[in-house]
């Protein structure tokens, strides 16, 4: 059976790129889901602007890895240096507690 993977990173856009780095996100975020990698999720938090918090679910290792392997989602990586700091990425979370 396939488990989901949690990942987390803090981006932090460079000024004036946030627009363009939210639309860059949504177009990665289409691209994974269609291929079925991965779904993700972009929150801001309204009391520390300039800060986006990015969750990412993986389908599975093995999508995580196709997905690391794939030209068409490496397009979209090599850009997020033009357009943002990454300052805290966490590749794998495990869940502690969890209420259903």
């Amino acid at each position: 059976m396939n488990k989901e993977i949690l990942a987390l990173a803090i981006l932090e856009p460079f000024p004036g790129k946030e627009d363009e780095l939210v639309e860059m996100l949504r177009e990665l975020y289409a691209l994974l889901f269609r291929k079925g990698y991965s779904r993700d999720v972009l929150y801001r938090n309204p009391k520390r602007p300039g800060s986006l918090i990015h969750l990412r679910y993986w389908t599975s290792a093995v999508s995580r890895d196709d997905a690391q392997q794939d030209p068409e989602v490496h397009k979209f990586w090599l850009r997020l240096p033009e357009l943002c700091t990454l300052t805290t990425v966490q590749e794998e979370l495990e869940t502690v507690v969890e209420f259903k």
